[in-house]
C-alpha cells in the first residue's frame, strides 16, 4: 500500500513539473510571436524618437536633446512594461547585452565619427587630446576611486574594497558626449573645442576599458600592487597597436579601390559592399588581437574618408556617405532607447542612496582635476596664441556626461564582482547616466551661451600636427 502511495506522489510531482510554465518550453509559434512583438516595440520607439527629435530641433528646444528624449522614451516604455507584467519572452528582446553593444551598435557610431571628422582641428590638437585621454582619464579614475574608498572608510557611503573602488573609478570615467556634440553642432561652436571634446571622449573610452579590465584582473587574481604601474604601458601598447591596425586597414582599402578597377558602372554594388565591410574588418581585427576596436575603426574611418573615398565612383560616394550617416543615426538612437528600457527593467539596489550622492560629487571633483590639471600641463608647452582658454576648459569640464560605455561596463561589473557590490556600482552608474544625460545634456545650450563660446572663430593654424 505504501509503495503505491509513493508511486502516486511521484506521478503527481512529475505532472506538476510538466504543467509549470517555468519548466515548460513555449511552442515555436509563441516564441516567434514574442519576437515579433518585441521588435515591433523597438521599431515604434525608434520612429517616435526620430519624429520627436525632429519636432524638438525644428522648434529649437535645446533643453531636451534627441538623445535625452530617446532615453526618456525607453525609461517610460520600460516602466510601463514592468508595471503591466509583460511576458518574459518579450522582455528578453530588450535586455542590454554588452556584446551586442560593443560588436554591433558601437562600430558604426565610431566609424561615422572618424569618417565625418575634419582632420585639421583633430590633429592640430592631437597632443592635447592624448593628454586628456591618457593622463586625464587615469587621474580621474584614481581620484574617483580613492575618494570613494575614503568615503567608505569614514562611513559616508557604502564601503567597497580598494580595488573595486578603482574599478568603479575606471568605468565611470568613460565619457559619452553624443548629446553635447549634437548641441555643439547646432550652436556652431569652435572647431578646436569640438575636436577636444570629441577626441578626448573617443580615446578615453579605450583608456577606461583598459583600466577597468586591468583592475578586474587584479581583483580576480588577487595580484600584487605592481600591476598598477603597468596600466599606462598596457594602454600605450594597445593604443599604438590599434592605431597601426586601423591605419593599415584604411590604406589597404585605398590601394584596393585605386588599382582594382572597381569604379565602373556594373561593379558599383561590389564597390559599395567592399567599402562597407572594411570598417568592420578593422574593428574585429583589433578586437581579435586584444587591442581596442574603438581606436582602430576611428582611424580607419579617417583614412578611408581621405584616401579611399576619392577612389569610388560618384554614385558609390553618395551611397556610402548616406549609408553610414543613416546606420550611425539608427545605432545612436537605439542605444539610448535600449539603455533606457533596460534601466527600467533591471533590478537595482536603492538601499545605498549615500553611495549614489557622494559618487556624483566625487566624479565632479575628479573631472575638474582631469580637465584643469591637463589643460595646465598643455598650456605650459603651447605658445601664447594656442593656449586653451579658461572658457573652453569650463566647457570641456561640463561636457563630461556619462553614457552607454559606462553603463555597459557597470553591467559587466555585476558579473565580475561579489553579489551586492556589483549591484551597488550598477545602480549608482545608472543614476549618474540618467542625471548627466538629462540635466547636462539639457543645459548644454545655456552653458555655451553663458561661457560665450557660441560661434567662436577657429584660432591658430590647423593644418599640422601640434601639441
Amino acid at each position: 500500500m505504501m509503495e503505491e502511495i509513493v508511486k502516486l506522489q511521484h506521478h503527481v510531482v512529475m505532472l506538476q513539473q510538466q504543467i509549470s510554465p517555468e519548466n515548460s518550453n513555449p511552442p515555436p509559434g509563441k516564441e516567434q510571436q514574442a519576437a515579433g512583438v518585441g521588435i515591433l516595440l523597438q521599431i515604434m520607439m525608434l520612429v517616435l524618437s526620430f519624429v520627436l527629435g525632429h519636432v524638438l530641433r525644428r522648434h529649437k528646444v535645446y533643453y531636451l536633446p534627441e538623445a535625452s528624449a530617446s532615453l526618456l522614451i525607453g525609461l517610460i516604455v520600460g516602466g510601463l512594461a514592468n508595471i503591466s507584467n509583460t511576458e518574459s519572452s518579450i522582455r528578453t528582446w530588450f535586455n542590454f547585452h554588452e556584446e551586442f553593444f560593443f560588436l554591433f551598435l558601437l562600430p558604426p557610431i565610431i566609424f561615422q565619427s572618424g569618417f565625418s571628422l575634419a582632420p585639421k582641428p583633430f590633429f592640430s590638437n592631437f597632443g592635447a587630446i592624448v593628454t586628456f585621454a591618457i593622463v586625464g582619464t587615469f587621474t580621474a579614475s584614481v581620484v574617483t576611486g580613492v575618494l570613494v574608498y575614503l568615503g567608505g572608510l569614514t562611513f559616508l557611503m557604502y564601503r567597497l574594497p580598494f580595488v573595486e573602488c578603482l574599478m568603479f573609478g575606471a568605468l565611470i570615467s568613460a565619457t559619452d558626449p553624443v548629446t553635447v556634440l549634437s548641441i555643439f553642432q547646432e550652436f556652431g561652436t569652435d572647431m578646436n573645442l569640438y575636436a577636444l571634446v570629441f577626441g578626448e571622449s573617443v580615446l578615453n573610452d579605450a583608456m577606461a576599458i583598459s583600466l577597468y579590465r586591468t583592475m578586474a584582473s587584479v581583483q580576480s587574481h588577487d595580484s600584487s600592487g605592481k600591476n598598477f604601474f603597468m596600466v599606462v604601458i598596457r594602454f600605450l601598447e594597445t593604443f599604438v597597436g590599434s592605431l597601426s591596425s586601423g591605419v593599415g586597414v584604411g590604406f589597404i582599402s585605398a590601394l584596393l579601390f585605386k588599382y582594382a578597377g572597381l569604379d565602373v558602372e556594373n561593379l558599383q554594388n561590389l564597390e559599395c559592399c567592399l567599402f562597407v565591410l572594411f570598417p568592420y574588418f578593422s574593428y574585429m581585427l583589433a578586437e581579435g588581437l586584444g587591442l581596442s576596436g574603438i581606436v582602430s575603426i576611428l582611424f580607419t574611418g579617417m583614412v578611408m574618408k581621405h584616401y579611399t573615398f576619392s577612389n569610388l565612383s560618384e554614385n558609390s560616394q553618395r551611397f556610402v556617405a548616406a549609408f553610414f550617416h543613416l546606420i550611425s543615426s539608427l545605432a545612436e538612437t537605439f542605444v539610448f532607447i535600449y539603455m533606457g528600457f533596460d534601466i527600467a527593467m533591471e533590478k537595482h539596489s536603492w538601499s545605498h542612496v549615500g553611495f549614489i550622492f557622494f559618487s556624483i560629487l566625487f566624479i565632479v571633483i575628479a573631472r575638474a582635476a582631469n580637465v584643469f590639471g591637463c589643460a595646465y600641463l598643455v598650456n605650459l608647452v603651447r605658445p601664447a596664441n594656442r593656449q586653451i582658454p579658461v572658457k573652453h576648459q569650463k566647457a570641456l569640464w561640463y561636457s563630461g556626461l556619462r553614457g552607454a560605455m559606462a553603463f555597459a561596463l557597470a553591467l559587466q561589473s555585476v558579473h565580475d564582482l561579489p553579489e551586492g557590490h556589483g549591484q551597488t556600482i550598477f545602480t549608482a552608474t545608472t543614476a549618474i547616466v540618467v542625471l548627466t544625460v538629462l540635466l547636462i545634456g539639457g543645459s548644454t545650450g545655456t552653458m555655451l551661451e553663458a561661457l560665450q563660446v557660441v560661434g567662436d572663430a577657429n584660432d591658430g593654424p590647423l593644418g599640422e600636427v601640434k601639441f
